[in-house]
């Protein structure tokens, strides 16, 4: 099901639009936890309970990133989108009837498993086709659409709330607000799968360059490179850092100022929440449009480098100046939104941009395992401090300084990285003919 190739005149700032379409709905994912307190009360689950279809979400995105990346490369974005579409959408409709039902293993399958699907699948669907867009701004292109990812929960927070509010926060209100959701997000994702193109690869469209020019190495050469497995280490690590902030975001900065004189309130614990999800979303267009003013490695020196610093600030000085806590948080999630939404640029730098989006597919694996590894550190070790009878910052001590050792694990990587070897470069005239085969004739 490929996409109609763009025609003569046709202006390539209309694919953004599409790419936030998708984007910006399965960026719900991030305003999951809005559901766990009415679900844990209308179905009795424990808070481990209640977050097993977002971490199953989580898992599935990235596996299935992986696995079907080539096939997004083969059937191109329209595909893609339309399959994110009904993932995503049905696993709403299954989890409505789940709640309707009282059975929850039906909200795990529809939201965690087959809605996952969705949210991987979206995820890269643009990816490929806006760096052959914008071969010259590509940190840019795909900083848009990955900024709709980390925004969407902005959107989606305030707008499930209501919809609790209206219906209900019994079963049959969040059977219903799932049913809006599906149907909602449907049409909304429907509008980026008829306005996508890509570009002709024989003449370039509009100002679009030419997408098979440079180096090229397809996903199963790219994966056997020392390059691929530094990026991974890269990803992983810059993730690990910011989703160790952001997924205890609000305890920590209770827990950081529970001893002194200026407490901090469950609304202003609120605020710093939406704060850091409007952080890691201007990160994603802000410093990934800065990675082509200065180059790839250099921004991920930044990333990893002044993280690294901004960590060490909040453990000596953090408990003591709530400015100075909120302000380093603000800068580590800009960082954690900068990386997901640079290293497709980074990879089309390194592997060009024949299947890329395939490349990209299996980079997430790199995320699936921080998603695991960022919490498991920081509560974990949280938990062993408190039994040992510290509070406050004492919680978090240990588990910042693990923070700074990746990342500079990851610096460490990101200086590793140099430009591909020769040997598994595809030959040029071989992979045009490849991409002109992929693609269907213009009408």
């Amino acid at each position: 099901m490929s996409p109609p190739v763009a025609p003569a005149g046709w202006s390539r700032w209309l694919v953004p639009p599409a790419a936030l379409s998708v984007h910006l709905s399965i960026g719900q994912a991030y305003a999951w936890s809005v559901f766990k307190p009415p679900l844990e009360s209308a179905l009795g689950l424990s808070g481990t309970q209640s977050a097993l279809p977002f971490q199953l979400a989580i898992v599935m995105l990235g596996l299935s990133a992986a696995f079907g990346g080539t096939f997004v490369e083969r059937n191109g974005p329209r595909w893609a989108m339309t399959v994110a579409l009904v993932c995503f959408s049905s696993g709403f409709l299954i989890s409505a009837l789940g709640a309707a039902t009282e059975q929850y293993w039906l909200i795990v399958l529809g939201y965690g498993f087959v809605g996952g699907i969705g949210l991987g699948i979206g995820y890269i669907s643009p990816v490929s086709t806006l760096i052959k867009w914008f071969p010259d701004r590509p940190g840019m292109a795909t900083g848009i659409a990955i900024m709709g990812f980390g925004g969407g929960a902005l959107i989606a927070s305030p707008w499930s709330a209501q919809m609790l509010e209206s219906f209900g926060s019994d079963s049959s209100g969040i059977a219903l607000a799932f049913l809006v959701h599906g149907l909602a997000y449907a049409v909304f994702m429907l509008l980026g799968v008829l306005l996508v193109r890509v570009p002709r690869t024989e003449k370039p469209v509009a100002d679009a360059p030419s997408v098979v020019e440079g180096v090229q190495v397809s996903a199963n050469s790219a994966v056997r490179t020392p390059q691929f497995w530094c990026l991974w280490v890269v990803l992983c690590m810059n993730v690990t850092a910011g989703i160790g902030i952001l997924e205890k975001a609000a305890p920590m900065i209770t827990d950081f100022f529970a001893d002194t004189s200026t407490p901090v309130s469950v609304t202003a614990a609120a605020g710093f929440v939406a704060l850091l999800s409007a952080a890691n979303m201007a990160g994603r267009i802000g410093w990934s449009s800065t990675s082509d003013l200065i180059g790839r490695k250099n921004i991920y020196r930044v990333y990893l480098g002044v993280g690294a610093l901004m960590y060490g600030l909040i453990a000596l000085f953090g408990d003591s100046s709530k400015p100075l806590f909120v302000l380093s948080a603000l800068v580590i999630l800009s960082f954690y939104g900068g990386g997901f939404a640079t290293i497709p640029a980074y990879l089309k730098d390194l592997f060009g941009t024949y299947q890329v989006g395939a490349i990209h597919g299996r980079l997430l694996t790199a995320w699936s395992t921080a998603g695991v590894l960022g919490p498991l550190i920081v509560n974990w070790i949280a938990d062993r401090q408190e039994e040992a009878g510290k509070s406050g910052a004492a919680l978090y001590g240990t588990s910042f300084l693990i923070m700074i050792g990746l990342l500079v694990v990851g610096f460490v990587a990101n200086e590793l990285v140099r430009p591909v070897d020769p040997r598994h470069h595809l030959d040029a005239p071989k992979e045009a003919a490849d991409v002109r085969r992929e693609q269907p004739e213009s009408a």
